[in-house]
């Protein structure tokens, strides 16, 4: 049996992040591009492999184009917030299999600034074609749906609205270490309870920020790492799946995609939920974080409540760190979040955060990170198992 190339991330970053009033979305991929080529110390000409999503009539050519990038390998994966873990796990097949060497992952939009400007509403549609026609009639709006589901698992498993809540506060408290956090002051459960209603039973502080900015993760074959001024995180195992569009064809209210793409990620991996030190969800609303920690096997199905009342997301004292930089609920959140997800993960293991690093009780980084992502109203999941080099 020939072993398997290994697939390590050498390079991760950010663009400027939250209130970017003065940059298109173009300027922020490059940004986070040559930052993240930076960061792993390695030079743009080994990149061979490019996945971009969501800007551009051909994304990712005209992207590529922008950053002077002509790959032989490319990716247009577009599965709203998991796009990024898909695509890693894409990226990760496609130089395992000797196709590409290094593959750069990227990601920017100015969702915050193009409201302000007028050049775009706050009102996300998804068109009206295809099963979308049966349900737009009825206003049914993105956060509507995920509303929904919240109240599904409510009236299902007696979760309650301070337990959704409780998501919210542990998120602010950890942005609060968080220097680049949109949001850092801290907040209580009836703050979150006495907001403004936005959908039933979500206030405005169940939902995430808008914001603007960008992310890159660079990926590259074994043979590369030591090239690198960082040390690798690798690639264990990921997992994908889609459940539905239309929400008449979702079997289960209270049970989301990660339930088949964690348990994939996992065995691939070789990796047991309760091994894993520190967790990155997708958080555009509270309930998202509950639920997908149920189906990612750290608690029993219907158990999430009582799960995050605790205190267990926290940085400090919290027994399974979530969303350590404060996610989309406080951090940033400028549309398919899904690649910041990755960078915090790698930070984490490479032991880069400074008051937000989640420590062993050695004083060390943690050595194991999942990193899963969400897309549409639960229809999509990608899920990524990272160990430390």
């Amino acid at each position: 049996m020939v072993a398997r190339r290994k697939v390590a991330v050498v390079g991760v970053a950010l663009s400027d992040c939250g209130r970017v009033d003065d940059a298109t979305p173009y300027a922020l991929h490059a940004q986070a591009a040559r930052r993240a080529l930076a960061d792993a110390g390695l030079d743009r000409s080994l990149v061979d492999g490019f996945a971009s999503a969501g800007l551009g009539t051909l994304a990712p050519v005209e992207v590529a184009e922008y950053l002077g990038l002509r790959p032989t390998w490319v990716d247009s994966t577009s599965v709203g917030g998991s796009t990024w873990e898909v695509m890693a796990a894409h990226a990760v097949d496609a130089i395992t299999a000797g196709h590409a060497r290094a593959v750069l992952l990227v990601y920017g939009s100015t969702a915050r600034a193009d409201v302000r400007a007028g050049r775009r509403t706050g009102t996300l549609s998804f068109g009206t074609r295809g099963p979308m026609q049966f349900e737009v009639p009825y206003g049914h709006t993105l956060i509507a749906k995920y509303a929904m589901a919240a109240r599904r698992h409510m009236i299902e498993y007696g979760t309650t609205i301070e337990q959704l809540a409780e998501v919210a506060v542990q998120a602010r408290a950890n942005a609060a270490l968080n220097p680049e956090a949109m949001f850092r002051t801290p907040i209580t459960v009836d703050e979150v309870l006495s907001g403004p209603m936005i959908a039933d039973p979500f206030t405005k502080l169940h939902c995430c920020v808008r914001s603007d900015g960008g992310a890159a993760v660079l990926l590259v074959a074994e043979e590369y790492v030591r090239d690198c001024r960082t040390s690798p995180v690798w690639v264990l195992g990921s997992g994908e799946s889609v459940s539905h569009a239309a929400m008449s064809e979702w079997p289960d209210f209270t049970v989301s995609p990660a339930a088949v793409s964690g348990r994939l990620a996992f065995e691939r991996a070789g990796v047991r939920p309760a091994e894993i030190e520190v967790a990155e969800i997708y958080d555009a609303f509270t309930y998202m974080t509950l639920v997908t920690l149920e189906d990612l096997g750290f608690c029993g199905k219907g158990e999430g409540g009582a799960f995050v009342e605790k205190g267990r997301l926290r940085v400090e004292g919290g027994e399974l760190p979530v969303n350590t930089d404060g996610g989309g609920l406080s951090a940033q959140h400028p549309g398919m979040r899904g690649l910041f997800l990755l960078v915090e993960a790698v930070r984490q293991l490479r032991g880069e955060c400074g008051e937000r690093q989640v420590r062993r009780r050695d004083g060390s980084p943690p050595r194991l990170a999942v990193a899963s992502g969400t897309g549409g109203w639960f229809c999509s999941s990608g899920t990524v198992v990272l160990g430390a080099g």
